[in-house]
């Protein structure tokens, strides 16, 4: 049934001055830039955690990729708390928590206490990535995808800006602590800000996708697109997060590299996430099954390449860039946009909180199963199973998909 705004009542896009609402989405974005730099403290100086700790390899790589069971577990959560509260409330709990936790790894005894710490930053990040999704899905609802894109575009700036930034950190003070305690730090000076600057008007819009026809789309998270979803967001999260928890781990020992020359090749991975504006237009634009099978396709090839261990700095260079374009800034950002475009309009909020927390819960076995896998067949047997074969199902599987029944 059509609906129309109410007299009197604006789109999402022009409630509130302009000006003003773009100033708070900036300083909201700048906060998801932070988060996407924090979650790779524990994967840039796993060398050191795992010396200090006394860990093995494959519990190494469980850690580097635990948080995102913290955001797999609290995404249906957040997006209740997100109903009963508000959107600011639950993100700036998230912030406050994972820049908590953040500071508390300096105090880590062993795997159990790291492990306990590091779900809880998931959990934190869990609440502030599903209230980004759904107030960006909302408060621009005419342009969905890419609205998402935009905040992907800030995970892009912060898988740039922490590995170097990471690296260089660790390399002048001469300890691992020092960028947890950095991080935590900022990350609650933001938490306070936020709180005094974002105002209800914006960050609670409640009028998304009123003045737009509300036709197609499930009523139910249970229906045939969504669980598609669901499995292919946990596919992606296996692959991708495989490659984030350990790939500089595979530099660190394989080819023999300093912390701050790991950085430099991460950061190439932080600049191909920056095309998720693009990679968002591309789902608004292009038949989904098209954008997703092809770039899970070039993600195929990428697996085969990527654990070799001859190769020049460029290549490695190179290959971090293209896992962030065909990786972070199409497949992340098209899956978000489809699992909300497999509910009504209304339920931005569901498809939100049922993407993070399908995504993040594959992603929390992305760094333990290559660590297994690392540990009983080698790098470059790894690679071919985690990310080849996986993204040769995920472009198979995408074709199940019914673009018919997503909402208009």
């Amino acid at each position: 049934m059509s609906q129309s705004a109410e007299p009197g009542q604006q789109p999402p896009e022009h409630s509130g001055p302009r000006k003003v609402a773009l100033a708070m989405f900036g300083l909201l974005l700048v906060t998801y830039t932070l988060m996407a730099a924090d979650r790779y403290l524990v994967s840039m100086l796993g060398t050191d955690i795992r010396s200090a700790l006394g860990l093995t390899l494959p519990q190494m790589g469980a850690l580097t990729t635990m948080f995102t069971l913290g955001i797999g577990i609290a995404g249906l959560p957040a997006g209740a708390l997100i109903a009963k509260y508000s959107r600011k409330a639950v993100l700036i709990l998230g912030v406050l928590l994972f820049s908590i936790a953040t500071l508390l790894f300096t105090q880590a005894t062993g795997f159990a206490s790291m492990f306990v710490f590091i779900v809880m930053q998931g959990v934190g990040m869990s609440f502030l990535a599903t209230s980004m999704f759904s107030l960006s899905a909302s408060y621009f609802s005419a342009n969905r995808v890419a609205a998402l894109g935009i905040v992907n575009v800030c995970f892009g700036i912060g898988s740039f800006i922490g590995p170097w930034s990471i690296g260089n950190i660790r390399a002048s003070s001469g300890n691992w602590e020092t960028p947890m305690l950095v991080f935590g730090i900022i990350g609650i000076v933001i938490a306070v800000v936020i709180a005094l600057t974002v105002r209800p008007w914006f960050s609670e819009t409640k009028v998304a996708a009123k003045h737009l026809e509300d036709t197609g789309g499930a009523e139910t998270l249970k229906n045939h697109n969504t669980i598609i979803f669901v499995v292919l967001s946990a596919l992606y999260g296996v692959i991708i997060y495989g490659f984030l928890g350990l790939y500089p781990t595979f530099m660190v020992d394989v080819l023999s590299l300093e912390h701050s020359d790991v950085g430099g090749v991460m950061k190439f991975f932080g600049l191909g996430s920056l095309l998720a504006f693009f990679g968002g237009k591309l789902g608004d634009r292009y038949p989904t099954k098209i954008v997703l099978s092809s770039s899970s396709l070039v993600m195929m090839v990428l697996g085969y390449f990527l654990y070799l261990p001859d190769l020049s700095m460029g290549m490695y260079k190179f290959m971090a860039f293209m896992v962030g374009v065909f990786g972070a800034s199409i497949v992340y950002t098209n899956l978000a946009g489809g699992h909300i475009k497999s509910l009504r309009r209304t339920l931005t909020s569901k498809g939100s909180s049922m993407f993070v927390t399908s995504i993040y819960g594959g992603a929390a076995l992305g760094g333990f199963l290559m660590g297994e896998l690392i540990h009983n067949y080698g790098w470059e047997i790894a690679g071919l199973v985690q990310i080849s074969l996986l993204s040769l199902i995920s472009a198979i599987l995408v074709q199940f998909v019914r673009p018919g029944e997503f909402s208009k």
